[in-house]
C-alpha cells in the first residue's frame, strides 16, 4: 500500500520560518527519521519515496505555491496510483492552539486556500489531514499575515513542538489507521 504525504507549504527563503509552511517542516521531519536519500521534481512539487514499516510512502512539498497545491497533489497521486484516502496532508490550522496537533478524515476546507485548492482538483474532501495548530493572529491582525510572518522565538518553539507531533501523527497513521491516530493525538490535552 502506498501512501502520498503531502506537507502544504510556499517555496522559497521568504516563506521558510513562518506558520503556512508547518506541512513543509511536517514533511521535513519525516524525511529526516525515514532517511529520505534523495529529492526529485515531479509533478510540480519535490519528492522523496521512502518505506515506513510495510509501506511505501511519498513526501511531497507542491513548488505551486499554497493557492496551487491540489494542481501538483492531484498529479502525483494519479502517477503513484495513490487512491485519495490514501492521500495525507499536513498544513497549518489558525483554529487549533500553538503546539497542538489533530488528525481527521475530510471536512470543509475552512477558509484555507491549500484546502480550497484540493478539494477544487481531487474532487473530494475525503483525503486525511493532520492539522498542525499556529494559534489565532493577535488582535485584529488579518489571518494571512499573521501566517505568511517570520515567527519570533516562542512561536518558533511551538511550531518546532508542533512539528515533531505532527510527524509522529502522519507515522500513527500509516501503521496504524485514522482512527486509531484521532484517538492518540485529538484527545491529547491543550498546551498551557
Amino acid at each position: 500500500m502506498t501512501y502520498l504525504v503531502a506537507g502544504l507549504g510556499n517555496p522559497g527563503p521568504r516563506y521558510e520560518a513562518t506558520r503556512h509552511n508547518a506541512g513543509f517542516m511536517v514533511v521535513d521531519h519525516l524525511a529526516e527519521d525515514l532517511r529520505a536519500s534523495y529529492w526529485k521534481d515531479l509533478g510540480g512539487a519535490k519528492v522523496a519515496e521512502v518505506r515506513l514499516g510495510d509501506h511505501d510512502v511519498v513526501l511531497a512539498m507542491p513548488q505551486t505555491f499554497m493557492n496551487r497545491s491540489g494542481s501538483s497533489v492531484a498529479l502525483l497521486a494519479v502517477r503513484y496510483d495513490v487512491p485519495v484516502d490514501q492521500i495525507i496532508v499536513v498544513h497549518d490550522d489558525i483554529d487549533l492552539p500553538p503546539a497542538s496537533v489533530r488528525a481527521k478524515r475530510g471536512g470543509g476546507h475552512g477558509g484555507h486556500n491549500g484546502l480550497r485548492s484540493l478539494h477544487a482538483k481531487l474532487g473530494s474532501g475525503d483525503y486525511l489531514r493532520v492539522r498542525v495548530g499556529v494559534g489565532r493572529p493577535p488582535g485584529r491582525q488579518d489571518p494571512a499575515d499573521f501566517v505568511l510572518e517570520p515567527v519570533g522565538p516562542q512561536a518558533a518553539e511551538d511550531l518546532g513542538e508542533a512539528v515533531l507531533l505532527g510527524a509522529k501523527a502522519v507515522a500513527h497513521i500509516i501503521e496504524h489507521g485514522i482512527g486509531s491516530a484521532m484517538n492518540e493525538f485529538n484527545t491529547r490535552a491543550e498546551p498551557e
